[in-house]
């Protein structure tokens, strides 16, 4: 999950990548993987939630873990048997998540004046910090029933221990996800403050101090807000299931698998990147996090098979950060849409299956055409594993997604059939030898996915100050306004300055606050515009999305830059190209929600996606500029043309696009007539001379 990019981010790094001994890797040598230390570098340098301690010590190492393993069993017990009060179950989500990150993240890379952040060990402050969250955490959970029956109306107790949480929340989230969602944080709580000083339409009145302790604390609208919710739930659960799939050997699972299916076609191992970080992103949704795992075993294939080192880069980039719209288990993000919208998440699955798969055909396209362009092969048999191999091994570890999926479609909530999910997958592990969870392996699995939670936990957390100064100072509606305003009510103009907006939200920001910022803000204006609010928000869900993948920064790019050895700029823009379908498609289901399967006749939609389908195949080919033969500069843009005549649902529209496509394809076969011809004539001479 994401996102950070954030849901269900990469469970125990460094635990995961011993399971990634598959099969088909034992057929590589050691020159042609990436090094632990490499993907160690390339985490540290690009994921800011990987950053913390590698702690020495008995005392410290069993503290966090029974830290981690309480806060798992903790989720476990109020998803199976009952959930705490609203406040409460975020309030205890959140604390036990503030004392790690203060335990496990150091305050500074280095040393900042007299005060040091050990590498092995927390510091004097550290330990102050952990100790002094209990305070604002044990207050609002033994004592909000008595906040309650005041009507919420903070005291001077409050407002101390509100300031303190205020304070720590602002910190923990620094250190896991870097300055710049905690500089937003604070712009937004100085606009609750002193919003009479803001010129334009986004002035208000301004609140006291008091009244934003009442916003932010003691009630659900600001610190313990939705996202939080959303966290200490959905999200903390279904990070639980991927730690546990993970333990079970399941990324071995799904590189073999993928191996076995597309490593052999041409251009094998980049086939084998979209099917594998697609599967992925089901477990993990973190883009940086998809790109290391599987891109330490497939960059260094594509780069042996004849990729340029930019384009095998680019691939991973697009097919990891891809994970994340790949239903059933989306990013983070994903769950909080659900929530915010109130659409069941099953709907969601649904609405978001067609854009997805068009997204993945589009990159497909391109990479087969790169291939056959370049005259590349695939693996050799011997290189790749038997399906039928990888399937008996460890092909039931398949069934608890089955089960998640059977659930959610039943219509049980996210939080029953990720808890189940897990039940499920520690079951069927017992049923070989191969993927067996041992005691020690349940342990650890309990204390990778918390450690894994806490950066969307903190993410979750400090993007209540965005939403609750939004929902106290009616911030959204005034800048919903005047986007309109700018834009004259035009939709398109709306959608394109949203998606701006989007993108560089997203550049420094993890995809959970920057989904959170654009649903708040921006959404609002495309629902006001016509737009249904599932089309609305899934479009800022995929450019919330799609912004880690575009310059100048896009961490998904650059990360796979490092794993590819590549200049990450390079890597940037090359992934734009291959990714140019998701830049497309929200538009179009915007205007034509058919492709989200919740609008038309299942004639208009089965039309629709066969369409869109033909549409996103042949804008692959024009990006790449090879069909049956390589295509001129007018080729190229005839077959766009026709691409977006196609992707565009209607009649007219479809037969514009065809009679274009079917034009190139008439060309481009007289072309290879012509040039067989000219070849037999030459050969023909020489045979007579």
């Amino acid at each position: 999950m994401s996102s950070g990019d954030d849901k269900k981010g990469y469970s125990n790094h460094k635990g995961s990548h011993e399971n990634r001994k598959s099969e088909s890797q034992a057929h590589t040598t050691d020159k042609e993987t990436v090094s632990k230390e490499e993907q160690e570098e390339v985490l540290d340098k690009y994921a800011s939630d990987t950053k913390h301690r590698e702690l020495s010590g008995k005392f410290w190492l069993i503290l966090v873990l029974l830290l981690a393993v309480g806060l798992s069993l903790f989720h476990l017990y109020t998803a199976g048997f009952g959930q705490l009060m609203a406040i409460k179950q975020r309030a205890v989500h959140l604390g036990i998540i503030m004392i790690l990150v203060f335990l496990l993240y150091p305050m500074a890379r280095k040393r900042v004046g007299f005060i040091c952040s050990p590498k092995h060990r927390p510091s004097i402050v550290d330990i102050g910090l952990a100790l002094v969250a209990m305070l604002p955490i044990g207050y609002i959970v033994f004592n909000y029933d008595s906040i309650i029956s005041r009507g919420a109306i903070a005291n001077q107790t409050d407002i101390i221990l509100g300031t303190i949480l205020m304070l720590l929340v602002l910190e923990a989230a620094r250190r896991t996800l870097g300055w710049i969602l905690p500089l937003l944080a604070v712009l937004f709580i100085l606009y609750a403050l002193y919003g009479n000083y803001v010129p334009g339409p986004l002035q208000h009145g301004g609140y006291s101090y008091q009244r934003l302790i009442e916003q932010m604390y003691v009630s659900t609208e600001g610190i313990f807000g939705v996202a939080l919710g959303v966290s200490a739930t959905f999200i903390f659960l279904f990070i639980l299931f991927g730690a546990f799939m993970n333990k079970t050997g399941m990324g071995a699972l799904i590189n073999d698998l993928s191996m076995a299916i597309a490593g052999r076609r041409p251009g094998g191992p980049a086939k084998v990147a979209m099917i594998g970080s697609s599967t992925m992103g089901t477990i993990n949704g973190t883009a940086v996090a998809n790109v290391v795992t599987t891109g330490a075993f497939t960059i260094p294939l594509m780069k042996k098979i004849g990729y340029k080192r930019t384009f095998a880069g680019a691939i991973e980039a697009v097919a990891s950060a891809g994970g994340q719209i790949m239903p059933p288990v989306m990013g983070a993000a994903a769950f909080i849409l659900a929530e915010l919208t109130g659409i069941p998440y099953a709907t969601v699955i649904i609405a978001a299956i067609i854009p997805a798969l068009l997204y993945y055909i589009a990159a497909w396209t391109m990479i087969d055409r790169e291939a056959r362009r370049l005259k590349l092969k695939g693996l050799e048999k011997h290189e790749t594993p038997a399906a039928f191999k990888v399937l008996k091994a460890r092909g039931h570890m398949l069934l608890p997604l089955f089960v998640v999926i059977y659930l959610l479609f039943e219509g049980f909530s996210p939080l029953y059939a990720a808890f189940y999910g897990i039940i499920a997958t520690w079951v069927i592990s017992l049923l070989r030898k191969e993927t067996r969870m041992s005691v020690k392996d349940f342990i650890l699995a309990l204390e990778a996915g918390s450690k894994t939670g806490l950066p969307v936990g903190m993410a979750c957390a400090v993007v209540g100050f965005i939403v609750g100064t939004t929902s106290l100072t009616s911030a959204g509606v005034a800048f919903s306004a005047s986007i309109i305003g700018m834009t004259e009510g035009i939709l398109f103009f709306t959608l394109f300055l949203t998606m701006i907006a989007c993108i560089i939200l997203g550049m420094g920001l993890p995809t959970t606050a920057a989904y959170i910022m654009a649903a708040t803000i921006a959404a609002p204006a495309l629902i006001e515009l016509g737009v249904s609010p599932l089309a609305a928000h899934l479009f800022v869900f995929y450019f919330a999305i799609l912004s880690t993948l575009t310059p100048p920064v896009a961490i998904a790019a650059y990360a796979a830059a490092g794993m590819a050895k590549a200049p990450p700029f390079s890597v940037g823009w090359v992934a734009l190209k291959l990714a140019i379908a998701g830049f497309i498609i929200p538009f179009i289901f915007v205007y034509h929600p058919s492709l989200l399967l919740i609008e038309g006749s299942i004639q208009e939609i089965v039309l629709a996606v066969i369409a869109a389908v033909i549409g996103v195949i042949f804008l692959g080919i024009a990006v790449i500029g090879y069909f049956k033969v390589e295509c001129s500069w007018l080729e190229r843009l005839l077959l766009a043309a026709g691409a977006i005549a196609m992707i565009v649902p209607g009649g007219l529209s479809d037969i514009g696009g065809l009679v274009l496509l079917g034009s190139i394809y008439i060309v481009q076969k007289k072309r290879i007539s012509s040039q067989t011809e000219g070849n037999d004539n030459m050969i023909q001479m020489e045979e007579s001379s």
